[in-house]
């Protein structure tokens, strides 16, 4: 299987995950897949009441650097290590 595969193929499976992974969690598989999928975040940050939002921008912002398919290596990983917890 090719590590696009792969990543695919974890992206389906945290779609399966029967319970909510934490908040600190959540934002380290969003941030690896945009890192993956798009590279360098180089969107505007959002506003100040948009907590969420700024969370997010912020968790991606931290990979900045991180190459796509380093980036996929890790989010598989990550979804490999919580698929045991959240399935």
């Amino acid at each position: 299987m090719s590590l696009d595969e792969r990543f695919n193929a974890a992206a389906e499976k945290v779609k399966t995950f029967t319970k909510r992974p934490t908040d600190a969690e959540l934002l380290e598989i969003y941030a690896l897949f945009k890192q993956a999928s798009f590279g360098d975040n180089d969107t505007s940050k959002p506003g100040m009441l948009d907590m969420k939002g700024k969370a997010k921008w912020q968790a991606w912002s931290d990979k900045q650097g991180m190459a796509k398919d380093a980036a996929k290596e890790e989010y598989i990983a990550l979804v490999e290590k919580l698929s045991a917890q959240y399935l």
